[in-house]
């Protein structure tokens, strides 16, 4: 019989509506070789990979009356060129352009009766560039073999397409007969699913810390702390609607190194990574976002984000879970609010054994999409009450990376919005480069932009506070 979603996996499925669809997404921009790249050439980029990514070739199958959880089947009418599509932007192509493209794509939920994935060829944007745009049911992303399209699309050098035989051919889609007959032996095999299928989002968020960190009873204490201190007041809670917008920003990967090290050089601590400096940054940026709204700020204001981290367990496996940090909007001075993000993150992560930016980057293939999926759920899984937004941050290579023939020169994370949440930031260093992707509910966040503009000059601030030479 095929396979049952797990609960946690069911969950992202029953949790989705119109306002919140629950998948995540990349925004990759290419040069185009000299014998330029189309639509075709994607078909069959794809046709030839997919083989390595199966569940994207199944669709989810419900149990009558909902006995149990679903199962994912072969789409006996897997048509790839649906999922595969075209589109061009205007001319003159600006990011501007592009983003408004992706906001109004990534608000719309993916079809339940098909594969939960779309990839889109964004034709037309300047300098005759092009742009690939993903969509990935967090379903679809299982926390243990998750691989996102991308991730076997993009490799470290240029590569040809060369015509495959197709011989794949789909499993004929179980009976309704069948599915009851396979939920009731399930049953039978492992009592312990009945009370499975029936707990709460909060049973699912211990489950998910059992297989993705091992760590059951710290994360329970994580969730009674922060459930003794719920996430403070802020415009960034609030009812969200089916619209998006979304901005993309970026800057040098070496400016947010070289604050690390003239803090570093500077002996005030030893415990400051890159990221830090990244929540800094952000920190500064909310801080100005607030005060141009009109919004007091005050000494001791914070915001509360959620950062899903990667971190070694016990085996040496790479596995993600997730810590709030409260971001000291009220805090006027950059360097303090470097100071105390460091000082909270090392107290939460560091008996955890986080993995470093050197060693997710040295992941074979394009990790950044699969990796920013996992933070997605593991954000999406908490309670969106302990939180006032998500924020990942994954490390990429920093070499070329290809799409056939064609280099990319820019990935922009879009990671999806929790109920009640009206922004989330994901974040990709590749290159050289640090992409941002901000990802915000159409009403409540009409000067995204805006937020864009905060974070360059939070950077430019933490810089010259730490007497950074550029």
């Amino acid at each position: 019989m095929p396979d049952r979603l797990s609960s946690l996996d069911a969950s992202f499925l029953y949790s989705e509506d119109a306002t919140t669809p629950m998948h995540v997404g990349t925004v990759m921009i290419f040069d185009p070789p000299k014998g330029g790249f189309d639509y075709e050439e994607l078909l069959d980029l794809v046709h030839n990979r997919i083989a390595y990514v199966p569940r994207h070739r199944q669709r989810v199958q419900p149990v009558p009356g909902g006995l149990a959880n679903p199962v994912w089947v072969d789409d006996e009418h897997f048509d790839i060129s649906y999922h595969v599509r075209r589109s061009a932007l205007p001319k003159p192509g600006t990011p501007e352009q592009l983003a408004e493209f992706v906001g109004r794509v990534q608000a719309r939920q993916l079809d339940r009766s098909r594969p939960l994935w779309e990839l889109y060829l964004v034709e037309g944007l300047e300098g005759g560039r092009f742009a690939l745009v993903t969509k990935t049911h967090e379903a679809l992303v299982d926390g243990l073999s998750a691989v996102d399209l991308g991730q076997v699309l993009v490799g470290p050098g240029p590569s040809s397409t060369e015509p495959v035989h197709d011989t794949w051919r789909p499993d004929a889609t179980p009976s309704s007969a069948d599915l009851l007959a396979d939920a009731a032996w399930s049953m039978v095999r492992s009592p312990r699913q009945m009370v499975t299928d029936t707990v709460t989002i909060l049973a699912d968020v211990k489950g998910v810390s059992r297989r993705l960190t091992g760590t059951a009873a710290g994360l329970v204490s994580l969730l009674a702390r922060s459930a003794a201190k719920p996430a403070p007041s802020s415009p960034l809670n609030t009812v969200v609607g089916a619209y998006r917008r979304y901005a993309m920003v970026e800057a040098n990967l070496a400016d947010y190194q070289q604050v690390r090290s003239a803090i570093l050089t500077g002996h005030d601590t030893d415990h400051v990574t890159v990221n830090d400096v990244v929540l800094a940054t952000v920190a500064g940026a909310l801080r100005e976002w607030l005060m141009a709204r009109g919004q007091g700020v005050n000494t001791g204001d914070v915001v509360r984000a959620l950062v899903p981290v990667t971190i070694h367990t016990d085996g040496s496996a790479e596995e993600v879970t997730a810590c709030y940090v409260d971001l000291p909007v009220g805090e006027p001075r950059p360097r303090m609010r470097l100071h105390q993000i460091a000082y909270e993150m090392q107290q939460q992560v560091e008996s955890r054994a986080a993995v470093g930016a050197r060693s997710l980057s040295a992941l074979s293939g394009f990790a950044p999409p699969t990796l920013h999926s996992l933070g997605a759920r593991a954000g999406s899984a908490m309670s969106r009450r302990m939180s006032n937004l998500v924020i990942t941050n994954v490390p990429g290579p920093q070499h070329d990376l290809f799409v056939g023939q064609a280099r990319m020169v820019a990935s922009y994370p879009v990671i999806p919005l929790p109920r009640g949440q009206a922004l989330t930031i994901g974040l990709t260093s590749y290159h050289g480069r640090v992409y941002f992707g901000l990802n915000a509910d159409r009403d409540a966040m009409p000067d995204v932009d805006m937020l864009g503009e905060c974070l360059q000059q939070a950077l430019a601030e933490l810089l010259e506070d730490c007497k950074v030479t550029r």
